[in-house]
């Protein structure tokens, strides 16, 4: 068994796909490498084809017509031999050293009587001239050097989520868990990790700047226009992240849980409710309602207690104030999520 399966979604992605495929080569046999061909339209194809011809053991090749980003990950899911699972997009790398530490870890983990679900590591954002890479790391909220479990975790701060960049889960978790992606959708990558939480008991915490995010493309989903001309699609995926929570609501497995997958939605709330306001358009304000009543219907209790915190205060405002509100609200959003 291979210990670690990674996928990578692939539409359209010549001109980059091969850094990131070049920097995942180093993990050997001990890696499979699922490239997944979403139906692209230039060369992509081809070359996962070479790749796969070039390392037969190592590569393996997936051709499907075009389902989105969730739906590649999706396939990975159900290719993957590893018995651990992680996602790289096609125009992001790793770091080699820490990849090296990264699988040596996982190597041991695998031994364990109780296996892992969940490794966490830093990712860092390489924004496109930006003199400075920021680096989000969690050594201020997570046990360091043990495995520990969701009673052990520390408060996150605002620019602190757990994303797919700093995520491996465990395979047979996500089957188990029921997970699956929706079509032609973006933005699932929030799904990704949010999904699984509640099923998640043994994590660790590997202090290693691993995953290299990269920003700066004009037709990145992450660019801000971008994500407004596809906010009925922000708007989906908030809302079955809803979903999730009000499902988990009545059995999460200790506070921390609940407390940090709120903290999550109402991260991803904020976000969608401040590109909303920056339409300023009518149906843009009430699709931003139509938001925050959904989720007061799904799980009222948890929309009382986002309303009334920093996340609230910024998504409910409304007049002229709002406007102002919103800026320092895009602000944040800005560094949550580093739109370009």
């Amino acid at each position: 068994m291979k210990i670690l399966s990674i996928a990578i979604p692939s539409y359209n992605s010549q001109d980059y796909m091969r850094n990131c495929i070049e920097s995942l080569l180093p993990g050997g046999e001990d890696v499979e490498i699922l490239i997944v061909d979403d139906g692209s339209k230039d060369d992509t194809a081809r070359i996962a084809d070479e790749y796969q011809e070039k390392y037969p053991t190592i590569v393996k090749a997936i051709h499907q017509p075009n389902g989105g980003h969730g739906e590649a990950v999706n396939a990975g899911v159900r290719n993957a031999s590893g018995f651990f699972y992680k996602v790289v997009d096609s125009d992001d790398w790793v770091d080699p050293e820490a990849y090296r530490k990264v699988l040596d870890f996982l190597r041991e983990a695998i031994k364990e009587e109780e296996p892992l679900d969940m490794l966490i590591s830093n990712y860092v954002y390489e924004k496109q001239g930006a003199k400075h890479k920021k680096v989000i790391q969690y050594h201020s909220i997570l046990p360091e050097n043990r495995y520990f479990g969701w009673n052990e975790i520390g408060h996150f701060g605002p620019s602190q989520n757990i994303l797919m960049h700093s995520v491996i889960y465990r395979t047979q978790l996500l089957r188990d868990c029921g997970f699956e992606l929706p079509k032609h959708t973006f933005y699932v990558d929030n799904i990704f990790v949010f999904w699984p939480l509640p099923y998640v008991k043994k994590m660790y915490y590997l202090d290693v700047d691993f995953y290299r995010y990269f920003i700066g493309r004009d037709d990145q989903s992450v660019n801000e226009k971008v994500m407004m001309s596809r906010i009925d699609q922000q708007i989906r995926v908030n809302k079955i992240m809803i979903d999730i929570y009000s499902r988990h609501e009545g059995n999460f497995a200790c506070e921390e849980l609940k407390e940090y997958m709120l903290h999550y939605l109402g991260t991803i709330s904020l976000v969608t409710s401040v590109l909303l306001l920056r339409m300023k358009t009518d149906e843009a304000d009430n699709q931003r309602d139509d938001l925050w009543a959904y989720m007061e219907e799904k799980t009222p209790a948890a929309c009382e207690k986002l309303k009334k915190s920093i996340f609230g205060k910024v998504s409910n405002s409304h007049g002229k104030l709002s406007r102002k509100i919103t800026m320092g609200g895009y602000k944040i959003a800005q560094k949550w999520i580093g739109f370009n």
